[in-house]
């Protein structure tokens, strides 16, 4: 009987203790017990640290990487930096309004061209008004699109192979339309039938599908396109619902710059100026050129708040890549890697403590530590940009991809983060604002033994104990 009081006791006892250690908690499960987990959370203006655990330790940080590429882009362009897209001739417009040369598309790789998310979808037609206004009665030439301020990588190297080809990983280009994504839609059948493909929008001549797909019991869309980019063949694998008269997957767009020549010529052609040969793109830039009218994106302030709050790859890797003209003529992931570390050093954040090949975080090969994103989000917050990084942040509870997180808590609608989600990653890093304690926190989680929802409900917990 006594024995049994005893442990009674040192249970009671025990609790505090438990409380008192929250990181302890945190990991000491069967979820994360095993998980390579990096936890940073500081109180901001003292440079205190309240909890911590392998800061210093870099693992994949999925998403919450697009916080490191949008702080750069607004410390380095700006809040009201507009990619620009130029028309361009090479050749001087005859009195009789003919134009004896190429009408040129010469892109800076803007994500917003034709965009569903910003911009303007109908810019072609005051794309048409313009030339209309320059004189332009008829082209003896082509539409050419110049994407050759990007290189041609297009798709990261270090993405997944099952990625490429699908709408999230659409690639970076020079010249980018329509977020570079199409729409197949599919008729499905019965159960272990292959859905027929109805139709493709936009439509892009000569592009060709092996359909592998099958019609199963699931509920949602399990399709996955995988080809190269620049290659007009995609393979088709996975499954959609069976019985449905309409089920719509998209893809990425393999040539976007060539699909806006082509669709910048018939709305030529429509409004009644001659195009004479077929668009086309080009791969150098060889002539002195001039412009006649310069097309601009939304402010850079709405494109990183699409960025963070919708968590937009094909934008995030657009302004990625553009960082790397700052220093050099074409842009590239290496450069952008090399301003960006170049950047935060200055600041003194340890870089080494940062592995990064792309600008939105789909790679599995990223690795940053919670300390260094820690820091980034305490110097963001003394920015003189402060303000346009936190309202491009989500609000937990409320809205983008936090919608959901910390949902009925006392921390919801005070807490401003990004999340981050790839294949056995789950991380969230931000700011969470209470009356009278400000803190910034970053919790990273690789390969916990359980679900990525478990472990979101795990960092939930934890920020509930620790910030009050």
């Amino acid at each position: 009987m006594k024995s049994k009081i005893l442990i009674f006791f040192l249970a009671i006892a025990l609790i505090p203790v438990a409380a008192s250690n929250p990181v302890k908690h945190f990991i000491n499960n069967d979820l994360l017990r095993n998980a390579n987990i990096s936890i940073t959370v500081k109180k901001l203006n003292t440079n205190k640290t309240v909890e911590s655990y392998r800061s210093d330790n870099p693992v994949a940080p999925a998403s919450t990487q697009k916080l490191i590429t949008t702080a750069t882009a607004l410390e380095l362009l700006g809040p009201e930096f507009r990619f620009e897209t130029t028309l361009e001739t090479d050749n001087p417009v005859s009195p009789d309004g003919t134009l004896n040369g190429n009408l040129y598309i010469h892109g800076s790789g803007d994500p917003t061209l034709g965009s569903a998310m910003l911009g303007d979808t109908a810019f072609l037609t005051e794309w048409v008004k313009k030339i209309q206004l320059a004189g332009i009665k008829s082209i003896n030439g082509a539409i050419v699109a110049d994407a050759t301020r990007f290189d041609t990588e297009g798709v990261n190297p270090k993405w997944l192979w099952e990625d490429m080809g699908n709408y999230y990983g659409a690639g970076a280009y020079g010249i980018s339309y329509k977020d570079n994504l199409y729409t197949l839609e599919f008729r499905s059948g019965e159960i272990g039938t292959t859905p027929v493909i109805v139709r493709m929008t936009p439509e892009i001549p000569g592009f060709e599908f092996k359909n592998n797909l099958k019609s199963s019991s699931i509920k949602y869309d399990s399709a996955y396109f995988y080809g190269a980019p620049f290659s007009d063949y995609r393979t088709i694998y996975g499954e959609i619902p069976a019985n449905r008269p309409s089920f719509k997957v998209k893809g990425d767009i393999p040539r976007p710059g060539l699909l806006l020549a082509r669709e910048f010529t018939k709305a030529l052609l429509a409004a009644g100026i001659e195009v004479s040969c077929t668009a086309t793109e080009t791969e150098v830039r060889n002539k002195q050129r001039n412009v006649i009218y310069t097309h601009y994106s939304p402010q850079l302030r709405d494109i990183i708040r699409e960025i963070n709050v919708q968590s937009n790859n094909h934008y995030a890797e657009h302004v990625f890549r553009y960082l790397s003209l700052l220093n050099d003529t074409v842009a590239t992931s290496k450069g952008s890697v090399a301003v960006i570390k170049k950047f935060w050093a200055s600041r003194s954040l340890p870089v080494d403590q940062l592995f990064m090949y792309d600008g939105s975080g789909l790679s599995p090969v990223n690795a940053v530590s919670s300390g260094f994103m820690a820091g980034l989000l305490e110097y963001m917050d003394k920015s003189i940009y402060s303000q346009d990084f936190r309202v491009s942040l989500p609000v937990a509870g409320n809205n983008g991809t936090l919608k959901s997180f910390l949902k009925n808590t006392a921390l919801e609608g005070k807490t401003q983060a990004k999340s981050g989600t790839i294949h056995r990653v789950k991380c969230y890093a931000g700011y969470i604002t209470l009356d009278n304690k400000n803190y910034v926190f970053s919790i990273m989680i690789n390969n916990p033994n359980g679900s990525l929802s478990a472990a979101t409900k795990k960092i939930e917990e934890f920020l509930l104990s620790v910030c009050k």
